[in-house]
């Protein structure tokens, strides 16, 4: 590209200039407005009680106002037959669900409970209510299970239909087994004792016609119901810890703020001094967690079973085991070592580009110092991506349970409507009745044959492509304003006599007013990426149980490709709306003219920018880690001064995790803003060396300390 020319007329960012990407700006508006459509339809069909709550085999609600149920039962696995054999020959209607005060608790077939009142009175919570009522039979004569005449001197509770008719027509299920409720849903109660399968301390149950069947049958049917039951129990563990320590993890959180604003203040004064004491103390920080991870190894040493290998234990839902192994503290020490080494290393090898990156990050600090409300502004953009994601997420859920209850045709005999969809309402009076009088209309999934239920997954896509859009669009809007205003300050010639009153607010109206097409265009062609990736990820995990290499070679290799793309443009989309910032261009000439600008300082741009984004993660990283080094030794009750203040908890980890994850976005979001003013300086900068030469005509805009570092002076000006 052709170096920018020297402009008598430019005095930083332009404020008399047009709108850009008109197009790409109607097309966001169009896009938000089908956006909004979508949502309002998908509210109005979806409803989320589907999500969380389990339904009978009607398509009716479990454990909603005017049920006294709370569980439904989950059906069980096709194998395990609930009628006697020769009743329904394939395809058999769906297993009967029904809503249930509480899952059965022992075990009970429908031909041992017929006959005796208490357990005739316990079976009937399990049965339909068309199920008809019981009548007492005097003692004597009785109706036996299949119909036929029994004697026997005792008082019975039975119904009036004999137990074949029930079982047929599906009003009561054939066996109970032993069930534990779990996400309101009824699943067999399988335990391992001493590696034996068993369900209600049996291992063998009563099929409900005469045969006895191992428990192991049950477990197809209920093979992830253990590990849903052992997460369940990690997540109310952790709840709990939670409920203990919130306030002392907000009290963490507030110390990461108050370190992160005082080192950012620190910045503005002692900024080369706090860059060298920010890399020791990195290196101190790294030197005592390998300290401390080689004393937990020596000291795990002859303990019993802590020789055990992490691949031999296999995945715990208790992480604490994990800490009683000699091979985990092992494999810290080497990677902190490791971590150790390379800082050094590249501390060594870059000694000398570290004092021009501290020059930028001084001049950073001065400019922050004099827009210091860009510090607040991450909050705004925080809080519009929080819109963002809110509106997808329950855009998504509605969506997805906007089906309707669908019914079908189910017969035990041939008949030609079997299969074909049903309204339960009219069905009685219906010609299908009279040509199959034994056919039923029974619920049998959610769905809808509608046009709008057709083009769900449509719309879910949709939805998924406006969040990428929608979310990039307003990151862009918050590095578009930090660089028009961090600009105002650079190509100010008297700072900071001749920047606007106002910059960031300024910046903020220009980027809304003149740019919203151009910010929509950058963030419209990182979101069609972010969607191939998402495409791709899906496949990926769609075709893990394929055999096709090739398959998966040729997936992972566009993985790659449309990782690096990604990386790519939102480097170049970063640098294009700086200059967008300060130029008023549109999108592609300000990404053309960024990209060359970059390329013919390429050198610079490799070391410098890059020095100046490792030295950001090392302020990141000694803010989160001693913050988290602070959290773990509260909470593991080693401060003797705060020992009995700290929380009982289930796992520690819990807090001192949350701690520093929150404490890396608090950081995170503080260093956002200086790394943001380091790129538009650094542009700015690479401008200023291109547009002037010091001359009284051409001065240097760069402050007098970048001059010194550069060796450049302004003709007519001392550099004292």
């Amino acid at each position: 590209g052709t170096p920018q020319k020297y402009d008598p007329t430019f005095k930083g960012p332009i404020y008399d200039r047009g709108c850009t990407d008109i197009v790409c700006c109607v097309l966001l508006v169009l896009a938000i407005l089908g956006y909004i459509v979508v949502g309002v339809v998908a509210w109005t069909h979806g409803d989320p009680r589907k999500v969380i709550h389990p339904t009978d085999s009607r398509g009716q609600f479990c454990g909603q106002q005017g049920t006294p149920n709370e569980y439904g039962p989950a059906p069980l696995d096709c194998s395990i037959p609930q009628i006697p054999h020769g009743i329904c020959s394939p395809p058999c209607p769906p297993p009967t669900q029904i809503c249930v005060s509480q899952c059965p608790d022992r075990y009970m077939t429908y031909l041992t409970a017929y006959g005796n009142a208490a357990s005739m009175e316990y079976y009937r919570n399990f049965c339909t209510p068309e199920f008809k009522n019981s009548h007492k039979v005097g003692r004597g004569a009785t109706v036996g299970p299949w119909g036929d005449s029994q004697s026997a001197d005792v008082q019975l509770v039975v119904p009036t239909q004999s137990p074949i008719e029930v079982l047929k027509d599906r009003e009561c299920p054939a066996m109970l087994i032993p069930s534990t409720p779990l996400a309101r849903r009824c699943f067999p109660a399988i335990e391992a004792k001493k590696g034996v399968i068993m369900v209600g301390n049996e291992t063998t149950y009563d099929d409900g016609r005469g045969h006895r069947r191992n428990v192991t049958e049950l477990l197809e049917g209920a093979k992830k119901a253990n590990v849903v039951l052992e997460t369940r129990q990690l997540a109310m563990k952790i709840f709990e810890d939670y409920t203990v320590s919130w306030y002392w993890i907000i009290i963490g959180l507030v110390i990461a703020m108050v370190a992160s604003l005082i080192f950012i203040v620190l910045l503005r004064f002692l900024a080369g001094i706090m860059v060298w004491v920010m890399i020791v103390m990195v290196i101190l920080v790294l030197g005592y967690g390998i300290f401390h991870c080689y004393m937990e190894y020596a000291k795990l040493k002859g303990e019993a079973g802590s020789d055990v290998s992490l691949t031999d234990l296999g995945f715990q839902t208790d992480l604490r085991v994990y800490l009683h192994l000699r091979q985990t503290w092992l494999a810290f020490l080497i990677i902190l070592c490791v971590l150790e080494l390379v800082i050094v290393l590249l501390l060594i090898f870059l000694r000398k580009r570290i004092l021009i990156a501290i020059a930028l990050i001084k001049e950073a600090s001065r400019a922050v110092g004099h827009v210091m409300s860009s510090l607040l502004f991450p909050l705004c953009t925080f809080f519009l991506l929080c819109l963002c994601i809110a509106y997808w997420a329950s855009t998504a859920v509605f969506l997805s349970t906007s089906n309707e209850a669908v019914y079908k045709v189910f017969n035990e005999s041939t008949c030609p409507y079997s299969g074909n969809t049903c309204k339960p309402e009219t069905f009685n009076t219906s010609n299908i009745t009279k040509e199959c009088p034994d056919a039923q209309c029974l619920f049998a999934f959610y769905g809808g044959e509608t046009a709008y239920h057709k083009y769900l997954i449509v719309l879910q896509f949709f939805n998924v492509f406006m969040f990428f859009w929608l979310a990039n669009f307003v990151i862009a809007l918050g590095q578009v304003t930090l660089a028009g205003a961090f600009a105002s300050y650079y190509w100010a010639f008297k700072k900071p006599d001749d920047m606007p009153a106002f910059p960031l607010f300024s910046a903020f109206g220009r980027a809304l007013r003149y740019h919203t097409g151009s910010l929509a265009f950058g963030s419209l062609v990182l979101a069609i990426v972010q969607v191939i990736r998402v495409t791709l990820e899906y496949l990926d995990h769609r075709l893990k149980a394929a055999e096709n290499k090739f398959a998966k070679f040729l997936l992972s290799c566009l993985k790659c490709c449309f990782w690096c793309l990604e990386k790519f443009i939102k480097f170049l989309n970063r640098n294009a709306y700086i200059m967008i910032a300060i130029y008023g261009t549109n999108f592609c000439t300000s990404a053309r003219n960024a990209f060359f600008l970059l390329m013919r300082n390429i050198i610079r741009v490799a070391v410098l920018d890059k020095v100046t984004d490792f030295l950001f993660f090392l302020g990141k990283l000694l803010i989160v880690g001693s913050v988290g080094i602070l959290a773990f030794f509260f909470f593991t009750q080693r401060i003797k001064l705060v020992q009995d203040t700290a929380p009982p908890l289930n796992y520690y980890w819990v807090p001192i995790l949350t701690v520093i994850v929150g404490s890396y976005l608090i950081a995170h979001g503080f260093f956002s803003v200086y790394g943001m003013c380091v790129d538009t300086l650094f542009l700015c900068f690479l401008e200023d060396l291109e547009r002037n030469d010091g001359s009284a005509e051409k001065p240097y805009f760069m402050s007098q300390n970048l001059r010194k570092l550069l060796k450049k002076t302004n003709k007519g000006q001392p550099d004292a």
